[in-house]
């Protein structure tokens, strides 16, 4: 029985007679010790209750076994939802997952990396803020430390980079649109946040022109992320304005979608397919909250395993490997429509 409380690995090495480089090589590494002095530790562990301070460890090392993970805003639960995702799959590759918002800020994003940056990460997935990031401040941490970017794209910054191929999945649901009724008119915010907004914007111009439609574009004003805000006040005007040309809507983002939806509401208009509707309503992300809005929103989901799995798998190979990507890897993931009752 321990008499005295174990406050390090000093002390830990004390009372299990293993000598304090040979713990340092087994927390680092537990492979990379023999077979039989693995068990020894293991079975000292377990008989003194001993946990190490894995940060203290790690701060008198080149690198930790943390991966840092930092999103736009946690309080978004499609980025909670991806979050969860990539967790669990650090943890399973034997790593330690540190996970930051942004808060929707440049400035909180590279107070977030600073922060990885002082605990030696390994290595860092990256989900930008987009136009609105520092490109100097990323791109300067990007290169200490290994990073896969996913979700939104800067281009040039990082190791890799994994997102939805926007050019697929909104010309698979302009394609619906038009089979099943009017051609779609396009709303979105005038100066998007995100990246991904104009690459959904000319992937948006392109399927109607090949479908030998017009493109009408419906741009309202708004900064930063708060899209249903966005969605309904601009919304609001639009529809008061008679701005729809047609009674059939694509939004670039299932919260624009949420936000016209309520807008529509209070305009006593009836969103949906059937006989009485004033129009159809689409998004595109399959947010969490997309399959409880009233109608349901027909959306588009992104293949967001495929993304999380494939960014995982590139930074623990840029970690096992020991040195950067010779050449920087991008890989887009088709979407699938999601039909449910707004359009």
């Amino acid at each position: 029985m321990t008499v005295a409380k174990i406050k390090n690995m000093e002390d830990f090495a004390a009372v299990s007679g293993i000598s304090r480089p040979t713990l340092s090589k087994y927390f680092n590494d537990p492979n990379s010790v023999r077979a039989t002095t693995k068990l020894r530790i293991e079975a000292a562990l377990k008989q003194h209750d001993y946990r190490p301070n894995v940060y203290a460890i790690n701060q008198n090392r080149r690198q930790t076994r943390t991966i840092g993970l930092v999103v736009p805003n946690l309080t978004d639960p499609f980025f909670a939802g991806i979050a969860r995702t990539l967790e669990g799959l650090i943890l399973r590759a034997g790593f330690t997952p540190v996970l930051l918002s942004s808060h929707d800020g440049p400035d909180q994003e590279l107070d977030n990396l600073e922060s990885l940056r002082a605990i030696k990460p390994a290595g860092v997935l990256l989900a930008p803020l987009g136009r609105a990031s520092d490109l100097a401040g990323v791109a300067a941490f990007a290169q200490d430390c290994p990073t896969v970017l996913f979700d939104s794209n800067l281009d040039g910054i990082g190791d890799a980079f994994f997102g939805s191929d926007n050019r697929q999945s909104v010309g698979l649901i302009v394609d619906y649109l038009c089979r099943s009724g009017e051609p779609p008119v396009f709303f979105e915010m005038k100066t998007p946040i995100n990246p991904n907004a104009y690459k959904r914007r000319s992937a948006y111009i392109a399927a109607m022109e090949q479908l030998g439609h017009d493109p009408q574009l419906v741009q309202v004003e708004g900064d930063g992320w708060g899209f249903e805000e966005i969605g309904f006040r601009g919304g609001s005007k639009a529809l008061t304005d008679r701005q729809f040309k047609t009674n059939t809507v694509l939004c670039s983002n299932d919260r624009l979608a949420i936000g016209l939806l309520s807008a529509a509401f209070e305009k006593g208009l009836r969103v949906g397919r059937g006989a009485g509707s004033a129009l159809r309503i689409a998004g595109h992300d399959d947010h969490p909250f997309s399959k409880f809005t009233c109608p349901s929103l027909t959306t588009i989901s992104q293949d967001y395993d495929s993304i999380s799995t494939r960014s995982v798998e590139t930074v623990l190979a840029l970690i096992e490997r020991g040195e950067r990507a010779q050449s920087r890897e991008a890989a887009l993931f088709s979407g699938t429509l999601v039909l449910r009752g707004s359009a």
